[in-house]
């Protein structure tokens, strides 16, 4: 049994800090020293510019490891100042998610390839399309756990239920050891009442699988991106920064307690 490693970060509601989350999340636990990877999955490339790679001279992309399937190994790269890998993405991937729908074992192939690439990283993350398509399904079918960064406004809860009907029917028939990883809150604003209520919602709804750590409305946060560097190494004193740290603490933590737990049993 391998460790719980693998994440999805997805939510099919676009603006939720998704990326971001994946971006600063990967640093964040790269500085504890963790081997980290990277997977951009979304055609925009976000995640991979927000790297520090540039989306529009890859020689080779994360399109080519589903459909051709390349090897992980041979296609990542480092992220410049980043301190993890990625497997970086750009607009090739509109094509993959048609080509995939003709291709044998279409819902395994990222797990294929990270079967193989595994041993090489304590944690990967995936940054999901903001779309429930066939590139999400094998973001899914690849994981141990679906990390779900949810913005506290008035529609929140409402994109969920389509994300977490998705999550149950590749659990029911592609990847029965699918859990969600945690609810991550996203924007927060404690002095707004609709954040607190959205905020209490996911609480009664999901209990301890919402994270303590609530990401706040942070200018360097939103700055970061643009200059191609997660917000540690661009201001490691802001609030964004400090989020994202606390955040993979609270990860590591969770995952210990839970190891811990499974050793008992055994």
């Amino acid at each position: 049994m391998h460790a719980k490693q693998v994440f999805a970060v997805t939510n099919q509601k676009g603006g939720v800090g998704k990326t971001t989350s994946a971006i600063n999340l990967a640093a964040s636990l790269a500085a504890t020293k963790r081997r980290l990877l990277l997977i951009d999955l979304d055609s925009q490339g976000n995640a991979t510019m927000g790297s520090g790679i540039n989306k529009l001279e890859l020689e080779s992309s994360t399109y080519d490891v589903l459909v051709d399937q390349q090897a992980i190994d041979r296609v990542a790269q480092p992220s410049p100042e980043g301190g993890y890998d990625v497997l970086p993405g750009n607009s090739d991937l509109t094509a993959a998610e048609v080509e995939l729908l003709s291709l044998d074992n279409r819902e395994h192939r990222l797990r294929l390839a990270i079967d193989e690439a595994r041993e090489h990283y304590d944690y990967i993350v995936i940054d999901c399309p903001p779309s429930l398509n066939m590139l999400t399904v094998n973001a899914l079918v690849a994981s141990d756990g679906v990390l779900i960064p949810v913005q506290c406004e008035y529609f929140a809860l409402e994109g969920l239920s389509g994300l977490l009907d998705t999550i149950s029917r590749v659990k029911q028939s592609l990847n029965p050891t699918l859990e969600i990883e945690g609810i991550l809150r996203t924007m927060y604003d404690p002095r707004n009442s609709l954040t607190r209520d959205v905020s209490q919602q996911l609480m009664d709804y999901f209990g301890d699988r919402v994270y303590r750590t609530a990401i706040p409305r942070n200018v360097r946060l939103a700055e970061a991106p643009s200059f191609g560097l997660p917000v540690l190494i661009y201001d490691k004193q802001s609030k964004g920064a400090l989020a994202y740290l606390a955040l993979a603490g609270e990860m590591l933590r969770r995952h210990e307690q839970q190891r811990s737990a499974t050793a008992v049993n055994e």
